[in-house]
């Protein structure tokens, strides 16, 4: 049954030309663009997808995540009398997400032994950040980290594996051995080295069968984790470490020095902290600490590449609503031809990102050789495109609502706010293209797995293989370093257009090709040749 509107009539005026409410919202069947490029994930995947988006689209998970951001998490530093806690307080509504996520297994699918886990995967947290992205970064850590802890690790890791791939939602301050489900955290970031961790200071001393951790981190997202995996200088060198929050009738030394005052993501907690001989155990080969970390950083990038896309996608959503139900001038505005074109322009981006972010998903998922070495490759295209759009596009989005976009009341300020995370979180724009030119230097697999993706969207598009043509003719071979960004970026749409065109309609995936990869475009979203407009407006949902 509907709720009951507002009163329309008023004392001074009549309310009109306002958009209706949205009410609750189908975040995968009103999807076109999700649907296209799922339409291999098999019927039980499919059914859990359809149930999470159903259940974050309604209208009151919005309001719960407005009260989450409105009300950041508290640190309680001491209790009454005096005793270190080192926690943090929640307000309700973010363990209402942490709750509904965890029980749909965003964080456990690719782990549970069916096929499709990282695509489904990578579609949670499309769908998630469309509503509440706060809630993300402790997932994402623990789906990244179950990848890390693998049974070469030893028996401590298979048992922490386990608990983190629970479906339960336990947020109690117990020791592991006493909780139905667990999250794991990363504490990298040292103050002198920021994505330099090789320059970390935390220092690693053996204490009979564990280690003590002692120094500071400058960034620990999630620090009510049940653990982390961290980096810290042993005797060999820089080695991995999992620390656990908790111990068996007692607290480790980890102190929440304080919580970081952030732009965005403001539900979830984010601190400073302070290892004081913090128990730990060793993971991996003593001075691997990169390379045995590197894995759980390979996954985060997956869903660095895909939030993005949802933020789009959230704020596209919003702009489509509001453009067909309000006028100026005498017309509707989504039947003014520049806002047409505008808003068909900005769904290409999204269209793209959604398209390459869930082929990397994709492969991911693969067994072979082949699939490992684009999943390397293509996950750093994938996040540096997407990152590079997201702020541009909710940026336009929120100018389409006018001063109604800008105010609190409607999500895009949250939107605009979260936009340029996940371009900062595991590796900035620079370092990414520094990845990419390390691994086509030095991964043949790499290479060969993205010119067999570039053959197959020649052989099925003539105006890709001319734009190919135009690559690399300008790049024979790898560029410069002060010319990598112009190379990754034009990499990551020629990938991003063969990824349409595998899934999207010929119209689609050939107005991107032409819009991007070979016509003149201005700067400004909207700058483009005429075109067709209304397929990729539909895409975005029903105008009502």
């Amino acid at each position: 049954m509907a709720a009951i509107e507002g009163e329309a009539e008023l004392g001074t005026h009549r309310v009109e030309n306002q958009p209706p409410g949205r009410g609750d919202l189908d975040l995968v069947g009103g999807d076109r663009s999700l649907q296209d490029a799922l339409a291999g994930l098999d019927a039980a995947r499919s059914a859990e997808l359809a149930a999470y988006g159903l259940a974050l689209g309604r209208e009151e998970m919005r309001w719960a995540a407005r009260d989450a951001n409105r009300n950041p998490p508290e640190l309680q530093g001491y209790d009454r009398g005096g005793r270190r806690l080192d926690e943090l307080r929640f307000h309700p509504a973010y363990h209402l997400f942490m709750e509904l996520s965890v029980s749909a297994g965003y964080h456990a699918l690719p782990w549970e032994g069916q096929g499709g886990g990282h695509l489904a995967h990578a579609a949670m947290v499309y769908l998630a950040s469309q509503v509440e992205p706060g809630h993300c970064c402790p997932l994402t850590m623990t789906y990244a980290g179950i990848a890390a802890l693998s049974d070469q690790h030893g028996a401590v890791a298979q048992r922490w594996r386990k608990a983190l791939m629970s479906r339960h939602y336990d947020p109690s301050v117990r020791e592991l051995s006493q909780k139905a489900g667990a999250t794991l955290g990363m504490a990298l970031t040292e103050k002198q080295g920021g994505s330099d961790v090789r320059s970390n200071a935390t220092i690693a001393e053996p204490d009979g069968d564990v280690w003590r951790l002692t120094g500071h981190k400058w960034f620990c997202s999630a620090p009510m984790s049940d653990g982390f995996l961290t980096l810290a200088q042993g005797p060999e060198g820089l080695s991995c470490f999992l620390v656990p929050r908790w111990l068996e009738g007692g607290r480790n030394g980890i102190r929440i020095a304080r919580l970081k005052d952030k732009l965005g993501n403001r539900s979830n907690g984010s601190s400073e902290i302070e290892y004081e001989r913090a128990l730990a155990w060793p993971l991996g080969a003593p001075g691997e600490g990169v390379r045995t970390i590197i894995e759980m950083i390979h996954h985060t990038r997956l869903d660095t590449a895909m939030a993005p896309a949802g933020l789009m996608r959230a704020a596209l959503a919003e702009a489509r609503h509001w453009v067909s139900h309000r006028s100026a001038f005498q017309r509707r505005l989504i039947d003014q031809p520049l806002m047409r074109t505008v808003l068909a322009d900005l769904a290409l981006d999204l269209e793209g990102s959604l398209a390459l972010g869930l082929r990397v998903a994709g492969a991911f998922d693969g067994t072979g050789e082949a699939d490992r070495a684009f999943a390397r490759i293509g996950v750093a295209l994938a996040k540096y495109l997407s990152n590079k759009l997201c702020p541009v596009v909710v940026c336009e989005a929120m100018e389409i609502l006018g001063g109604a976009g800008y105010v609190e009341d409607g999500p895009l300020p949250m939107l605009y706010r979260e936009a340029p995370l996940n371009g900062i979180w595991e590796g900035s724009g620079n370092v990414i293209c520094l990845d990419v030119l390390r691994t086509l230097t030095r991964d043949p697999a790499a290479r060969e797995v993205l010119m067999a993706e570039f053959s197959a969207a020649s052989a099925a598009s003539g105006r890709f293989a001319s734009a190919l043509s135009e690559h690399q003719t300008r790049w024979p071979g790898l560029p410069e370093e002060a010319e990598a960004r112009a190379f990754v970026e034009r990499t990551a749409l020629l990938l991003a257009a063969a990824a349409l065109l595998r899934t999207v309609p010929a119209e689609i995936a050939e107005a991107f090709i032409d819009t991007r990869l070979l016509s003149p475009r201005g700067r400004t979203p909207g700058a483009i040749p005429a075109m067709d407009a209304g397929a990729m407006i539909d895409r975005l949902g029903p105008g009502g």
